[in-house]
């Protein structure tokens, strides 16, 4: 007999241990940063099977591509391209001016990125759209693309989304490779992108020496759902994100039990639904009301947020990665061409963390010009406050000027 969870009883899945991988991990970035190339090259080797490859990319109409494929990506391309724009264009730098002077912020550009883009279980092409196509509006100069994938399709997307360099390399060794340098490549100031256990824990290992997007988990959404929903594009849109990996899930939650019955019908009648339910892939949660069903939601803080309960208004839901309004905005074309990144903070970070974006790419750099001839005041005060610190020098930089 079916029976739901209680929404007052979820807990986010624990990952595996990742105690291994750690140390894994940082087995092979220590030998990295002591060796260099050498290094990289032997671990790509042994757990890839392939020497590292500096591979020159060429225009993208060159790769030759299916024609239906390469529309798609043009198609994919232009409309993240043109979100990114959206977002430069609303950057504005603003100053204040008093009678001490001009104070203010501007934004600029990292000087170099590495966008990781996975090639393992599948060849994410997305993941060259969404990760090079921000960091060439924001105008970071160095865009260089690393993957264990050599697939012409992703060689083509790189190219299409302004990489400037292309290292067929994958794994932590890909990542030690961005952070300490390879072969003619300096160390990037920032890397980006998905990738699996080893690809994240080598990103956390290595953000004291360079900046990362977010420590990413596994793919999740949740769908907030009423009896109006159509179970079919739910089920659908829950299967779809759990087929990321074996530790990926989807949670439909509503305070309707025949609407989850019904849904645990359509689940139970496909063999491959079911296993994905028997996995804990797809999890189907039972709320009292919908004031529970929101802060489940918020304090869930998930990647993916589809909300199709017309009872419940976006403006009470304040914490995810990307919040995906009504059944016909598919969770899949967020992953791919509706123009928002994909790249999203998971593990419920979204608490505090926000998704790729041409911020991530941007320093806020503040200015100040103290105006000569009035200055009196202002270093007095700050005199003061250097006084009760015990800070002797600030002191005395401050009361020279008065």
């Amino acid at each position: 007999m079916f029976k739901p969870i209680k929404a007052s009883e979820w807990q986010r899945p624990v990952t595996e241990n990742l105690t291994k991988a750690e140390c894994v991990v940082k087995s092979i970035l220590s030998e990295i940063a002591e060796s260099g190339d050498s290094a990289i090259e032997k671990y790509s080797k042994a757990i890839d099977g392939f020497e590292p490859c500096v591979i020159k990319l060429k225009h993208f109409d060159e790769y030759q591509l299916d024609e239906t494929l390469s529309d798609s990506i043009k198609f994919a391309a232009k409309r993240i391209e043109s979100f990114c724009q959206l977002q430069k264009d609303n950057l504005s730098e603003a100053y204040i001016e008093d009678e001490y002077g001009k104070f203010g912020y501007r934004y600029h550009p990292i000087e170099t990125i590495g966008a990781y883009i996975p090639g393992g279980r599948y060849p994410l092409i997305s993941s060259a759209l969404m990760t090079l196509i921000p960091a060439k509006i924001a105008g970071v100069k160095t865009r260089i693309a690393c993957s264990p994938s050599n697939n012409p399709a992703i060689l083509a997307a790189a190219s299409l989304s302004g990489a400037t360099e292309f290292i067929q390399l994958g794994g932590a060794q890909a990542v030690a490779a961005l952070t300490y340098g390879y072969n003619s490549i300096k160390p990037v100031n920032m890397i980006v992108g998905p990738g699996n256990q080893y690809v994240n824990m080598a990103k956390q290992l290595v953000r004291s020496r360079v900046a990362i997007d977010t420590p990413a988990g596994p793919s999740e959404l949740l769908i907030i759902a009423d009896d109006s929903s159509n179970i079919e594009l739910l089920v659908a849109d829950m299967a779809a994100q759990a087929e990321h990996d074996p530790n990926a899930f989807s949670i439909l939650i509503t305070n309707d039990l025949a609407l989850l019955e019904t849904c645990y019908q359509k689940i139970n009648s496909d063999n491959d639904l079911r296993q994905l339910f028997v996995n804990g892939q797809i999890v189907l949660v039972i709320a009292s009301d919908d004031e529970e069903i929101i802060q489940f939601a918020n304090d869930m803080a998930p990647e993916h947020l589809l909300l199709t309960k017309k009872s419940i208004s976006e403006d009470k839901l304040k914490n995810y990665g990307s919040l995906f309004i009504g059944e016909q905005s598919a969770i899949a074309l967020g992953d791919y061409c509706s123009g928002p990144n994909h790249t999203l903070p998971t593990m419920g970070s979204a608490q505090h963390s926000s998704g790729l974006s041409i911020q991530s790419f941007m320093k806020i750099q503040s200015y100040q010009r103290i105006t000569p001839g009035n200055t009196d005041l202002i270093n007095l005060q700050a005199a003061e406050l250097a006084k009760a610190e015990g800070l002797n020098w600030h002191y005395k930089s401050l009361k020279l000027r008065i």
